[in-house]
């Protein structure tokens, strides 16, 4: 039960959650000129608070939590973090946001973590060097006691953890038989781990890292092996497209952004969806897709509003 008193709604089923998520065949001559089809997965239509991916995640946690309380991790423009704040109020759940940097503490919050103070999150900002180690079991309580989150269901940063891993799965069922490859944005690797789990032989998972540091490859094996038992799918991580690294977005970027939002009326997203679909225009150009592939793009977020 919540805080309240009140057993906790299930998320609301009108007008969301939207599941399949609709999938839409764009024609755009930087594909069909080398042959390549383009379906966009419109994740970001699944539902209007818990968006892409993030609901994905959050859902399996959402269930095993039973209505505790809820306390994750991220940084001050942290999808994730909105994304359960949201969650929270939608349930009536406690929800409390670890968030990276105390010299935010004090300061006026940007939008991102207005939206979820606005949500009803709790924000607990700690220093840097004690985020890093906020995986390891004495950090980990001493965070928890600090935020007076002790009895909540932990989420990990970007919300990565088995359970999200076996929800992405859904991803990749959804898709079976529909397309060649399948690329998506990564930050955590939790939605690629169960997209690739779930898609049917043959079929190709590609993840644009959106971070730099090329660690994305030993985590998807990671995530997979801890929620599957090994490596499951054929799947590839790129990791030439962070643009100098997570939030980076050079004028280049807007610009492509800007572009391709107004050739077919989708707002694109710019840390994470724009980063991806620059990757895959530029990979058609260099030849990585044969000619008669159907490439599915999973768009997995929207702008700030």
């Amino acid at each position: 039960m919540s805080d309240n008193g009140r057993v906790p709604r299930p998320l609301p089923v009108d007008p969301s959650p939207r599941l399949p998520s609709p999938l839409t065949e764009i024609d755009d001559d930087r594909f069909t000129a080398h042959g390549v089809r383009v379906l966009l997965k419109r994740d970001d239509l699944i539902h209007p608070d818990l968006i892409g991916n993030k609901w994905r995640k959050l859902d399996p946690n959402l269930a095993a939590a039973a209505g505790r309380p809820l306390v994750t991790f991220g940084g001050a423009y942290s999808n994730h973090l909105r994304a359960t704040a949201a969650a929270g109020r939608l349930l009536g759940v406690r929800t409390t946001g670890i968030v990276r940097g105390d010299e935010l503490a004090g300061r006026p919050l940007n939008p991102s973590l207005a939206r979820c103070a606005a949500d009803g999150m709790r924000l607990h900002f700690v220093d840097r060097s004690t985020y890093r180690c906020k995986a390891e079991p004495d950090t980990l309580a001493a965070l928890l006691g600090a935020a007076d989150a002790r009895d909540a269901h932990v989420v990990p940063e970007g919300g990565s953890n088995t359970l999200a891993v076996r929800g992405c799965a859904d991803l990749g069922r959804e898709l079976r038989g529909l397309a060649d490859v399948v690329a998506l944005p990564c930050g955590t690797g939790g939605t690629l781990a169960g997209l690739a789990a779930g898609l049917a032989p043959g079929q190709r998972a590609l993840g644009v890292a959106v971070l730099k540091g090329g660690f994305l490859t030993a985590e998807v094996r990671a995530l997979q092996e801890a929620a599957f038992g090994g490596v499951r799918g054929d799947w590839q991580v790129v990791d030439d497209f962070h643009c100098g690294g997570y939030a980076r977005v050079p004028d280049t970027l807007r610009v492509f952004a800007e572009d391709f939002g107004q050739r077919h009326g989708l707002p694109v997203e710019h840390l994470y969806v724009a980063k991806m679909l620059h990757a895959l225009v530029t990979l058609t150009r260099r030849g990585a897709f044969a000619p008669g592939t159907t490439v599915a793009a999973v768009v997995t977020g929207t702008p700030e509003p």
